[in-house]
């Protein structure tokens, strides 16, 4: 062990120092804080600390280095899918944030940051657009390899994208859990009953999380009554799983809330408003048991270190059963139900008819994926022609890979032409008889070439589906070598996330980073710090070449 007023002791200090900063989102400005400064004193009075500047500068070297090691790992992806999303900080300034994800070598989902830019002059969708070009260009993404964009329903992205569709075949892809979240909110906005007993939970709710008497006597009444001791949870109005999640633990305290609000110590004359009357915790009730399976559905869906978008096909249609299946006695939910069945229609009407002209890529992931592949959400004619734009784009695919390996060969062969010593004669035969192969040759390989694809197409849609929760991406890895071609297209379509969660989780690290205490925080250090948080594995990647002093330690 090195001593403690060791070179090699204060190099640890400063990079564990730096490691905690970026790990924990603390401002840079706690070095110099006096109670961190006399607690590093205690634990090595040998250790000089450095300056605000100078971890300031170690983290931008560090984020150089991070950058250049994703921008490498970026180049060998086959198909690279984009998250993105607008968030207001505390000084009220416009951050957009973007994630890309693929299928690595191995298989496995990767997700990583690439910017959280500040929109300084406003966030139109013309600019919103122009930000997104530079975030690929920085990292020297090709903007062919970008196969879609998932973003939230706001108008300003949603045009943006619209932009980047046009000028260069992106697709945009709505978050599914958005969508879900607008077919409950609609339902219920546009149900004045249900609308007026959500309300009146959530007043109960609030009175009980402001009221300190109130929650005492909630607490009291649990441990008389041998429940557990559970909160009570406030909703978002804006979020419907929120309020799914607060109507659902209110049902749950429904009796040590009754005993509790029966206390006039509680409930004064002038609030006997406050507790639900019989009719409206039916509602409630049954409202839960209506929309419990749009929460699962948009839990899994929000997961991004795993397959998504392939799975929204079958949930659409699971949940679509489950609506018709369930029976209500309430006569507000029945006319609820109706609503939700309606705005699935609307909403979701792409996933029930496919359309060769705009092939819906959660469609083609669903048929790439092995759980899925049989595509019975579909009617026969609609599956075949998914099956059919598959084989189309595995043969084009294919096309495409004949022709790379052809240049690369022609390459080697014009290379070898020019490094010829001088005086070498070119073979004369070769100039009188032409090229080795003929037109007529080409087709037959070209034609062989697209019957292995079709083979390999049937013999995928014949075999049994995987099991549902069986990992796609595993499976991929164990049958990649036979389905070759297939292979490259999974890769491609199961890498696009089914929302834009991963995007918005960036802001939650970013509110950490901008918040009133750190107001001040150029844009620039926001992103910086958000981008080595969540990047934290780069730093596995980052070879001895990039020029750092600071490699962080885990």
């Amino acid at each position: 062990m090195a001593p403690l007023g060791s070179t090699e002791t204060a190099e640890r200090c400063t990079d564990s120092i730096l490691h905690m900063i970026v790990k924990d989102m603390r401002p840079l400005s706690m070095v110099e804080d006096e109670g961190f400064q006399e607690m590093i004193k205690v634990l090595n009075p040998n250790y000089c600390l450095p300056s605000r500047d100078c971890f300031m500068e170690m983290m931008e070297r560090e984020y150089e280095g991070r950058k250049m090691a994703l921008r490498s790992i970026l180049q060998e992806a086959a198909g690279i899918a984009l998250t993105a999303d607008v968030w207001t900080s505390v000084p009220t300034e416009a951050y957009l944030g973007v994630m890309c994800h693929f299928v690595g070598e191995d298989w496995s989902m990767q997700s990583y940051s690439l910017s959280t830019t500040l929109l300084e002059d406003g966030h139109t969708a013309e600019l919103i657009a122009e930000w997104l070009e530079s975030v690929v260009a920085v990292f020297d993404i090709s903007p062919d390899k970008i196969n879609a964009v998932v973003h939230d329903n706001s108008a300003n992205v949603v045009a943006a994208v619209q932009i980047l569709s046009d000028k260069h075949g992106w697709t945009s892809v709505r978050c599914a859990g958005h969508t879900l979240n607008q077919v409950v909110e609609c339902a219920t906005s546009n149900n004045q009953t249900i609308s007026m007993c959500v309300a009146a939970a959530r007043g109960l709710v609030h009175h009980f999380r402001v009221s300190e008497l109130a929650s005492c006597k909630l607490k009291d009444k649990q441990r008389k009554m041998g429940t557990p001791h559970q909160m009570l949870v406030s909703d978002v109005s804006a979020c419907w799983n929120s309020t799914y999640l607060m109507l659902a633990r209110l049902l749950e305290l429904r009796w040590p809330l009754t005993a509790a609000l029966s206390d006039l110590a509680v409930t004064s004359k002038g609030r006997r408003d406050l507790d639900l009357k019989p009719e409206q915790w039916a509602i409630l009730e049954e409202l839960c048991q209506s929309v419990e399976p749009f929460d699962g559905a948009t839990v899994i869906l929000r997961g991004h270190e795993y397959v998504t978008l392939s799975a929204i096909p079958h949930l659409v249609h699971s949940l679509n059963k489950s609506i018709q299946t369930l029976s209500f006695d309430t006569a507000a939910v029945q006319v609820f139900q109706t609503q939700v069945m309606e705005q699935m229609g609307t909403r979701w009407h792409e996933l029930s008819v496919f359309h060769n002209d705009f092939p819906n890529k959660a469609l083609l992931a669903a048929a790439l994926d092995p759980r899925f592949r049989k595509l019975k959400f579909l009617s026969p004619q609609e599956a075949f022609k998914v099956k059919s734009t598959v084989q189309s784009i595995a043969f084009a695919l294919s096309k495409e890979l004949k022709q790379i390996k052809s240049d690369e060969t022609e390459s080697v062969v014009t290379t070898a032409a020019h490094t010829q010593k001088p005086g070498a004669k070119s073979s004369f035969i070769a100039k009188v008889l032409g090229p080795d192969t003929s037109d007529e040759e080409e087709e037959d390989e070209e034609q062989k070439m697209n019957q292995t694809v079709q083979n390999e197409v049937l013999v995928y849609f014949g075999d049994h589906p995987a099991a549902k929760r069986e990992d796609p991406l595993s499976w991929w890895r164990t049958n990649a070598t036979r389905f070759p071609t297939l292979s490259k297209l999974a890769r491609v379509f199961l890498c696009i996330p089914a929302t834009s969660t991963p995007a918005e989780l960036l802001f939650s690290a970013a509110g950490n980073v901008a918040s009133k205490l750190r107001a001040g925080l150029s844009a620039e250090h926001v992103g910086m710090q958000v981008f080595l948080h969540h990047n934290h594995r780069l730093k596995s990647h980052i070879g001895t070449d990039c020029v750092l002093k600071v490699e962080l330690n885990t």
